[in-house]
């Protein structure tokens, strides 16, 4: 048993520091790229390859992770993110930037051999306690590293967040050099194709699942495009650097981390997740689509309200409704295409708003990007209401 809790703790700060150095990256590369001059398109190229690398390999690795074991996957993935951050850190160029973008991107697809790691070590029964330590390492991730990623720019200076979060990576490969053991048996290792994206077709192809699909594509575009256009924006506008776009990325971490943890379930008991996930879309839409009027500091950070917490609405109404509408027998293989799809629109969405960024300007950028949002919510209206999620509601209210 204690060696199961200690292969927990593991998996659990594998994923951890790399939300960390994920996070610690979040509010400061924006001022890397504007110091080495891109433009709108440079930086949002920045976020892009970040995102389709990981895309990648997160189909690639827990693939390969079958054949080979997670052992190895984990720890070289520790090695190379470590790298990654290194050449971040000290990066004398726009080039090498993008080098170290590609590098971490690659190596953040170790998340589908950290899931695989845990659902080899529990039992059914306790699996989704297993899952849900990797949700906390998500949610506490994305609070603590744009924490630290500002406020070691501002007081540091600029190598110290790229080196931090390389620390932390090495101090994992050691930690799970000398405690992961391999979970994945000899026999039951299987080699399927390394690439296989099918189940995307398959899933958009089904009537019934198409407007959940478009969804999961359509929000993540939109919200990426947004993350590009904010700090761009709120450079030019406000001289914001690392240390407010930190304070910024640390309030969305904090009301995600209230609404799902407290509120969420208790809302959902009453409206079901179809209605969350129409509002959670619309109220994105509106409050990225108005930010630009935000004429200062002040009102930046109190529209960002509303967004994290109609955000904070959409992700887990999103990711419930597989359930509802996939059936038990498929449950991961469209919840596998609905992720794809995800990292489909993070990958493009940036793309997008950095050239329309350039070429139409900062208030056309955020209004596209909320016209995009509301989009996805009038493709969640054409969801049928399912009887299944109205008896879960009402079981969920007697309870």
């Amino acid at each position: 048993m204690p060696a199961a809790r200690s292969r927990f703790a593991v998996i659990f700060f594998t994923v951890l520091i790399d939300l960390i150095g994920f996070g610690i990256v979040i509010p400061i590369l924006p001022v890397y790229a504007l110091r080495f001059g891109a433009n709108g398109i440079g930086y949002g190229a920045l976020v892009f390859v970040f995102s389709a690398m990981q895309f990648l390999a997160t189909a690639l690795l827990g693939r390969l992770s079958d054949r080979i074991g997670r052992r190895p996957i984990l720890l070289t993935t520790m090695v190379i993110n470590a790298l990654g951050y290194v050449l971040f850190a000290f990066a004398p160029s726009y080039a090498v930037l993008f080098v170290a973008r590609v590098i971490s991107g690659l190596a953040s697809g170790n998340i589908s051999a950290a899931q695989a790691y845990m659902a080899d070590i529990t039992s059914p029964a306790e699996r989704a306690r297993g899952m849900g330590l990797i949700g906390a390492a998500f949610g506490i991730g994305f609070v603590v590293g744009p924490l630290i990623g500002g406020l070691a720019d501002h007081y540091l200076g600029h190598l110290a967040p790229g080196l931090i979060a390389a620390g932390l990576s090495v101090a994992n490969f050691f930690s799970a050099s000398a405690i992961l053991r391999e979970s994945l048996a000899v026999e039951h290792r299987t080699a399927r194709p390394l690439f296989d994206f099918g189940h995307m077709a398959q899933a958009l192809a089904r009537k019934e699942l198409r407007p959940l699909m478009l969804v999961w594509l359509l929000a993540p575009f939109s919200f990426a495009g947004y993350t590009v256009a904010l700090p761009l924006h709120t450079a030019k506008a406000f001289a914001w650097g690392a240390r407010e776009l930190g304070w910024l990325f640390v309030l969305i971490g904090a009301i995600a981390a209230m609404v799902q943890g407290f509120l969420f379930g208790r809302i959902e008991r009453h409206t079901g997740a179809r209605a969350l996930l129409i509002i959670g879309l619309f109220g994105m839409g509106v409050s990225i689509a108005v930010l630009p009027w935000a004429d200062t500091s002040l009102l930046v950070y109190a529209w960002t309200v509303p967004l994290a917490f109609t955000n904070s609405l959409f992700a887990p109404a999103a990711s419930g409704l597989v359930s509802v509408y996939a059936d038990p027998t498929e449950q991961g293989t469209i919840l596998g295409a609905a992720q794809a799809f995800a990292a489909l629109g993070r990958s493009v969405g940036p793309l997008a708003a950095g050239w329309a960024y350039d070429a139409l300007g900062q208030r056309s950028t955020f209004f596209l990007a909320g016209g995009v949002m509301l989009l996805g919510g009038l493709a969640a209206l054409w969801l049928p209401r399912r009887e299944q999620e109205r008896v879960v509601s009402r079981q969920a209210i007697r309870t």
